[in-house]
């Protein structure tokens, strides 16, 4: 490719970077290619052609998310190869809880000056985390913005489509009194709060670099710790159970991400006790002298997801989601009420 233009380049842009970048992520690409991905990446879109067969009204989900302030997380530790999962996981983990399978996702990265090397490592990310979620990753954008943002900074967000038979959208308004909400462990704070925690821990490279035995490691490397991606467990459970509603726990924690399926006549019922807190939730609230209220009202507090089933399924959808290798419990039950959450 002859595109080349020194006055841009005088000017912050080096188109030349993006090329390179585009031929280092190509065999990351290659890795999350599935059945209906077509030839053409790095053309002006991206090409996929479902498998429609068995499907009476096919309807298409789509999802969008970023990751947030966490990035600084990863810039302090000049570690960028894991923080595209995040990524993927803030867009296909909002997909699935409509019954839909992921099929593709795009990624887009700003930066103030475009190093291809540490490019190929966000878009590698990206790719382990398309790869986990069984969608591949047909496109994306590189874009320099000198003078917006440091040379050394970047920021990620990531777009999703996937798949349902209109018969099999879940159905939040089966939801009654009695059915049993069931916690699925996350991975750590996932990339919900940073601003919060940056702000408690004055992060720094040495306060991240400083391991903490509450948590058995050092703090960055706690919180850099990927969000987990609930995909497959959550599509096997679908298949098996009659699942009502799916809860991605993330911004606004309990308190904003549970009502969003709920039933405006239902309250869900959350038994304090029986949340598996992660010791990096106590330590935030410690240090930072976080009310209770609070903590659930921003973090997942150590419950990535939770689906509610009929309580006659309660025990089936245990088993199959710790066959899938989850650790889920009981969390709590809905009853009549006003469509809000009670912990107690």
């Amino acid at each position: 490719m002859n595109s080349y233009s020194e006055s841009y380049k005088n000017a912050g842009v080096d188109v030349t970077a993006g090329y390179k970048a585009v031929e280092l992520i190509k065999t990351h690409v290659q890795r999350t290619v599935i059945s209906g991905v077509m030839p053409g990446f790095g053309g002006f879109g991206g090409l996929f052609e479902p498998d429609l067969s068995g499907m009476k009204n096919p309807v298409l989900v789509s999802g969008t998310d970023g990751v947030g302030t966490k990035l600084k997380i990863a810039f302090l530790m000049d570690k960028h190869d894991t923080i595209g999962i995040d990524c993927v996981a803030m867009c296909v983990n909002d997909i699935i809880c409509l019954g839909a399978k992921p099929l593709f996702f795009l990624d887009y990265i700003a930066c103030g000056k475009n190093n291809p090397e540490k490019t190929a490592l966000i878009v590698k990310g990206v790719a382990d985390g398309c790869a986990e979620s069984g969608c591949a990753l047909i496109g994306g954008e590189t874009a320099e913005h000198p003078g917006l943002m440091p040379e050394d900074e970047y920021d990620l967000a990531g777009f999703s489509v996937g798949i349902v038979d209109k018969d099999k959208l879940l159905k939040p308004e089966t939801q009654k009194a009695g059915d049993m909400i069931i916690a699925l462990k996350s991975s750590g704070v996932h990339s919900n709060g940073f601003s919060l925690i940056r702000k408690i821990f004055d992060v720094s490279e040495k306060n991240l670099a400083r391991h903490d035995s509450e948590i058995g490691s050092t703090l960055g490397e706690c919180l850099l710790t990927p969000t987990k991606l609930y995909v497959k467990p959550i599509l096997a459970l679908i298949k098996n159970i009659n699942v009502k509603s799916v809860n991605h726990i993330t911004g606004g924690g309990f308190y904003e991400n549970i009502p969003r399926n709920l039933p405006t006549n239902l309250t869900a019922k959350i038994s304090r006790s029986e949340v598996r807190v992660l010791p990096v939730f106590d330590l935030i609230s410690s240090v930072g002298s976080i009310p209770e209220r609070d903590m659930f009202n921003t973090f997942n507090m150590g419950v990535g997801m939770t689906v509610v089933v009929d309580k006659n399924d309660a025990d089936k959808a245990i088993a199959a989601l710790k066959a899938e290798g989850e650790e889920a419990y009981v969390l709590g039950e809905l009853a009549e009420g006003d469509g809000g959450v009670i912990i107690a």
